[in-house]
């Protein structure tokens, strides 16, 4: 069933209107009623970050009508490298504000509407009811489980992207007789086995090429043009730069668009720690105060750097001994630690570093530590000497 309201329905343009968007009104398949199409549409873009920059830049260049947006989280200096919809002067401001005065002087003819909410189930809903089509650039399991959940039983279609260090993908789920993310993903991933973009690094033009392609299949569903990617997944490589098309289809035992036994939007179990490392072993954390107040005191504890030499390079904290997680096994026995003595081990963000405390605990180490935010937050909150990355 096409979006939107008949022809007949739609607003009109006015002259300014008709002069901005000139290069779309020539093009035979988009036209006055497409860009009128484009005008009437609601659109909702849940994450403001790396995918949400260049899908709300150019559906708002498009001339989108209403363009929500739904964050909860505020900008920060690690996020410029992608974010292209922030700059350094909104650096500690919501990103739902920073991005409002961005599409406010991209395109004054759209209204923006700032959602500055964590999306949960109890919310989702709402979230999604009052709009047309829903742009999935969340980098949570749980959150992609729940706007899927919401569209599906809304009726709405939602175009999901996806990224990871220099891989990416974009499908259209929830049209009719089509494929929902769950189709694509039953269960989410076993916990630890993805690791975040904080922790595994992101080309930064990546979502350049992933969100432009989301934005792309959102004019075409607005405007009835082309071909969407219902029942595609395409993967893009940016180190290659090969791009394929893999078809998938719909699951007639899907809970969600199959048997439809899901009553409401739910996180499947394991969701909410799929991008997180867990394992049965406790690892203690230590708070960055804490190790400074250790240090102050004359009883630094040993520090393992568990991050790639080339982040060692960027930055590291005084007395640490670097071996990578993926050689610390092999590097163990050489680095001369001491398996009686209290020992911090940190990472970028804690990921990594807790992976790895673990694997010291197996080893017999008697007191381990993560470093709670890693070298990240030893910087923000404690030396500032050491440079953020």
């Amino acid at each position: 069933m096409p979006l939107g309201r008949p022809a007949a329905d739609l607003p009109a343009l006015t002259p300014e209107e008709r002069s901005r968007y000139g290069r779309h009104l020539v093009l035979p398949e988009v036209g006055a009623e497409g860009q009128r199409r484009l005008k009437d549409a609601r659109v909702l873009l849940v994450g403001a970050g790396g995918l949400g920059s260049p899908v709300a830049l150019y559906l708002a260049a498009a001339g989108v009508g209403t363009l929500g947006i739904a964050d909860f989280d505020a900008v920060d200096a690690t996020n410029l490298q992608r974010q292209v919809l922030h700059g350094t002067a909104d650096v500690g401001r919501p990103k739902v504000e920073s991005a409002r005065d961005r599409l406010r002087d991209l395109n004054p003819h759209v209204e923006v509407v700032p959602h500055p909410v964590r999306v949960d189930a109890a919310n989702v809903l709402d979230l999604v009811r009052p709009y047309d089509v829903v742009v999935d650039g969340t980098d949570s399991f749980a959150a992609r489980y729940l706007v899927n959940d919401a569209c599906v039983l809304l009726g709405k279609p939602s175009v999901h992207g996806a990224i990871h260090r220099f891989e990416g993908m974009v499908s259209v789920f929830g049209l009719p007789g089509g494929p929902c993310y769950r189709c694509l993903h039953p269960a989410p991933p076993p916990p630890g086995a993805v690791p975040t973009c904080a922790e595994a690094g992101v080309l930064g033009v990546l979502p350049g090429l992933v969100g432009t392609v989301q934005a792309a299949e959102v004019v075409k569903l607005v405007c009835h043009i082309g071909e969407p990617l219902s029942g595609r997944l395409l993967l893009v490589d940016a180190l290659s730069m090969d791009m394929r098309v893999m078809r998938f289809g719909r699951d007639p035992s899907c809970v969600a668009c199959g048997t439809r036994t899901l009553r409401v939007p739910t996180v499947p179990p394991g969701a909410e720690e799929a991008c997180t490392p867990v394992g049965p072993i406790v690892v203690r954390v230590m708070e960055p105060a804490a190790l400074r107040d250790l240090r102050l005191r004359h009883e630094t504890p040993q520090l393992l750097d568990v991050r790639e030499p080339d982040e060692w390079d960027l930055a590291r904290i005084d007395g640490a001994v670097l071996a990578p997680l993926g050689q610390l096994e092999e590097l163990l026995p050489g680095l001369g630690l001491d398996r009686a003595r209290p020992l911090v081990v940190y990472c970028h963000h804690g990921g990594r570093s807790a992976r790895a405390a673990r694997q010291l605990v197996q080893a017999g180490f008697a007191h381990v530590f993560n470093l709670a935010g890693g070298i990240d937050r030893w910087s923000e909150e404690v030396d500032p000497a050491v440079p953020r990355y």
